[in-house]
């Protein structure tokens, strides 16, 4: 690692604090997140496929959320919206908590006799549904506003890069702690405990984001760039029938409009229509320089931010199709866990929850092998670094091949469940060990090192100056569009064919993983097309 930049704030000294808080706050989500769906089965008696549905929403809001987190801190600073969230997400987790604790806040256990489960009451599942979202909402505000406020500790854009590949290793080096340990005493010792140490990892977090608070440096609060973006449109469109001039001296580029500033600032003709924004009128500026009317007039560097997300939206668009099948392999994963036999040795039993550790684990060690061993290898034969288009083109590979091989094991399983005439027979454990289910999400990971780095790094280098935390938080809310299309393609599914009822058994859910092998496919040539024309704007 290099030293601290220049200035007594920021720098590497800021990266204990603000890894540490990541950890954290990670390994309480991973806590109770991750084994969510077993939750609610086994503790709130709620069907299979409807928990996982459950699940898929709350994984769509808790990734949507980020983006209501970034345009706050875009607007008010990170390190605000940081600690206001962690203060939510302990309450959330504390809610949580007591629902395993005290009887009155769930229902009874089933009755082994006749097999009935009683119907959680409306305050029940009020207090569990209000701790949930809490945690959603605190989840939202912390994670990927966490990666913007390390990432602007940095000016060079290598430490910067270097910051966003510790933060994915140290992100999913959390979760797996979180996803193994918390889960197995969850599930083989205590819900409380395993609760509680959420409670305590989220407190631990706060405490050291507040013990490097002297260190950080945090931007000033330059107001909602989102505002200055609508601005952009509705002058644009009030000014849509004047005709568009080629003299830069025409546009305002702010209040100190030099020489030099106006040579470097010659607007660009791509969506040259929305140059209108700043062409400058009779009426539009002060005698001191200023705008006289916000909604008539903006800066050309306004209308220059808003053009590079329109050409960044292609890459978006990609990014939800790549994450759609992963998010629904993730759901399914649980389920088909939970039919096969998942002791490891006499004693040992994995959660099903715990699966996702797989992908995590593949994900956090890949990064690190693809940072020290395939960058140098690529940059040897090609004399370039892998740029963070080529690093997300592998992983779109590599999430097509994760899908095949998940449709080829599925297959298997259920020639086994055939075999052994186990259709029909819900609970039954179909003999097959659960490390089949292994290799997918290894791939799966294997993929993750390659295209979510990237994709943070991408948008943070390509984003608007104004929209940093934003920009970390986009590869968030491309997971909560897929979580929630993921949703849709399950219902879908549900509705249209045969392949998902309560009992995966009498399925082929071996189709479904097929069908994103297409999906997968269709979608990588789709970015292949949209990579091959995107022009960085920092190169």
């Amino acid at each position: 690692m290099s030293h601290s930049e220049g200035s007594t704030l920021g720098g590497w000294t800021t990266f204990p604090f603000i890894t540490g808080t990541l950890a954290g706050l990670t390994l309480a989500v991973a806590g109770w997140a991750t084994n969510l769906v077993v939750y609610l089965i086994e503790k709130f008696h709620v069907k299979s496929i409807a928990a996982t549905q459950f699940v898929n929403i709350l994984s769509g809001c808790t990734s949507l959320l980020p983006v209501v987190g970034a345009i706050v801190a875009d607007s008010f600073g990170c390190y605000s919206v940081i600690y206001l969230s962690s203060f939510i997400s302990l309450v959330g987790i504390i809610l949580m908590a007591l629902t395993s604790i005290l009887n009155p806040l769930r229902p009874q256990p089933c009755e082994i006799m006749n097999g009935s489960c009683p119907i959680p009451s409306k305050i029940q599942f009020a207090v569990l549904y209000c701790g949930v979202a809490l945690g959603a909402i605190g989840l939202g505000g912390t994670r990927f506003t966490i990666a913007a406020l390390g990432a602007n500790q940095f000016d060079r854009v290598k430490d910067q890069e270097s910051f966003f590949n510790w933060y994915v290793v140290i992100l999913y080096a959390s979760a797996v702690t979180g996803a193994t340990a918390i889960v197995y005493i969850e599930d083989n010792v205590s819900w409380g405990l395993g609760f509680g140490l959420c409670v305590v990892a989220n407190v631990a977090s706060l405490c050291i984001f507040f013990s490097g608070s002297r260190l950080y440096r945090r931007d000033k609060k330059q107001g909602s760039p989102f505002l200055s973006l609508a601005r952009v449109i509705v002058a644009a469109f009030r000014k849509r029938k004047l005709g568009i001039s080629s003299k830069a001296e025409d546009y305002y580029h702010g209040q100190d409009m030099t020489k030099e500033i106006l040579v470097a600032s010659t607007p660009t003709k791509t969506f040259g229509f929305l140059n209108q924004a700043a062409l400058i009128t009779e009426g539009d500026i002060t005698s001191d320089g200023s705008i006289a009317k916000p909604w008539k007039l903006c800066t050309q560097q306004e209308v220059e931010d808003l053009k590079t997300l329109i050409r960044i939206f292609p890459i978006i668009s990609s990014g939800i199709f790549l994450s759609t099948p992963v998010a629904v392999q993730s759901s399914l994963t649980v389920l088909q866990a939970l039919t096969v036999d998942r002791h490891i040795g006499q004693h040992f039993k994995i959660p099903a929850g715990s699966m996702i550790i797989f992908v995590l684990t593949s994900a956090a060690i890949s990064v690190t092998l693809v940072d020290k061993l395939v960058c140098p290898i690529w940059q040897k034969i090609t004399h370039h670094s892998p740029t963070p288009l080529q690093r997300i083109g592998v992983g779109h590979v590599f999430n097509a091949l994760g899908m095949a091989i998940a449709a080829i094991v599925e297959s298997k399983r259920l020639e086994i469940v055939r075999n052994h005439h186990l259709i029909n027979h819900p609970g039954s454990t179909v003999p097959m060990l659960v490390l089949w289910l292994v290799p997918q999400l290894v791939v799966v990971g294997f993929g993750e090192a390659f295209h979510y780095p990237g994709q943070v790094t991408f948008y943070y280098q390509e984003f608007p100056k104004s929209l940093r935390s934003t920009a970390t938080a986009m590869i968030s809310v491309i997971m909560g569009i897929a979580y929630y299309m993921s949703t849709g393609i399950i219902e879908l599914v549900q509705r249209v064919t045969g392949w998902l009822p309560d009992d995966i058994n009498n399925g082929r859910v071996d189709n479904v993983y097929w069908m994103l092998v297409v999906v997968a496919v269709i979608n990588f040539v789709y970015y292949a097309i949209c990579a091959r024309f995107y022009k960085y704007q920092s190169m």
